[in-house]
């Protein structure tokens, strides 16, 4: 058993951990707390939580929370982790970051993307990705994990094996990607509102987003050389998911070579609990994997080109289902615990 904090509870990603939390049979939430007005049981700000627990909701301190937990999940938005992470950390605890503060290696990327200073080189280095069908063995011993955005997540997993298997044009990859609103997280902005999303659909940060960045950082890594994708997302009229179609050219070594593409997927992906590849022709849909861990993926193949189609739950493979399998992993506990 691991007691577990929860800093950032009131967000997206903070509830839907709360609720992955209390499912599982090895873990145990000893602590709650948030940016809020007015501390207050979580159960009276989630009233679905009523009955499941009876923790007040209150301002972070650090003190409390390393006293009381082992393993601190950080749902906090971009650029305030750094002031809780060091801290932490000192205090021997293991951190699960699901803002982007630890997951760009190079500083000045970060500082431009984020239009802030980071002042954490230390634990910076320290860091590990926390995407576990590339990282697993990593994160096994890792003492903070930096948890993959959304987009990131089903980009790199939809791409992983062409890349690393050199299938891939690295000078072609265009990322074409759509998500739900939760996505921005839980914030009063008015192009966020029902009435403004509502029958509406638009990109945003053409190739400008900042997890364009992070993107690049994986795929350069699994490409062994620098890789620049260009990278459109979109935001769609609904809650959550994500949908990405990715278009990339054939390599002439792919080209000249008869092979079987989905089965390259099927096989590189064959111990991964939470990637399921499709049959040709079956394309995932964002129900196929609302309120789930997983990632679908399929492959449209032609002469010269692949069409890749991944879908994941934004908030959940995206974010807080992932920091649990994370979890999962960094503690020995099976894979699926709490997600299945």
């Amino acid at each position: 058993m691991v007691n577990v904090a929860v800093v950032g509870a009131t967000g997206y990603a903070g509830e839907e951990l709360i609720g992955l939390l209390l499912k599982h049979p090895q873990a145990r939430i000893t602590d709650i707390s948030a940016k809020i007005p007015k501390q207050a049981p979580i159960a009276e700000i989630f009233p679905k939580f009523a009955t499941k627990i009876d923790l007040i909701c209150k301002e972070p301190d650090l003190a409390e929370v390393s006293k009381k937990a082992d393993l601190v999940f950080l749902a906090l938005p971009h650029t305030v982790s750094l002031q809780f992470v060091p801290k932490l950390l000192a205090a021997g605890k293991r951190v699960i970051d699901l803002s982007a503060d630890y997951r760009l290696s190079d500083i000045k990327t970060y500082e431009e993307f984020y239009h802030a200073k980071h002042a954490d080189n230390k634990n910076l280095g320290l860091a590990v990705y926390g995407l576990p069908e590339l990282y697993r063995e990593k994160i096994k011993k890792a003492q903070l994990i930096a948890n993959p955005g959304c987009y990131p997540t089903v980009s790199i997993l939809s791409l992983a094996p062409l890349v690393a298997l050199g299938g891939a044009d690295l000078n072609s990859i265009i990322i074409d990607a759509k998500s739900g609103v939760t996505g921005a997280g839980r914030k009063a902005v008015e192009s966020l509102l029902f009435s403004e999303v509502n029958e509406d659909f638009k990109a945003y940060k053409v190739n400008t987003h900042q997890h364009a960045p992070e993107i690049d950082q994986e795929i350069s890594k699994l490409a062994g050389k620098k890789v620049k994708t260009t990278f459109v997302p979109h935001l769609l009229p609904l809650s959550r998911g994500i949908l990405a179609t990715i278009y990339i050219k054939k390599t002439q070594s792919a080209k000249r070579k008869a092979q079987n593409t989905i089965s390259l997927y099927k096989k590189f992906y064959k111990k991964e609990p939470f990637v399921r590849i499709r049959e040709e022709g079956d394309y995932p849909r964002l129900n196929d994997v609302a309120h789930t861990n997983f990632c679908d993926i399929s492959v449209r193949e032609d002469k010269d080109s692949f069409i890749i189609i991944g879908a994941i739950d934004n908030l959940l493979k995206g974010a807080s289902a992932q920091a649990v399998q994370n979890m999962n992993i960094m503690y020995g506990f099976p894979e699926k615990s709490g997600l299945v």
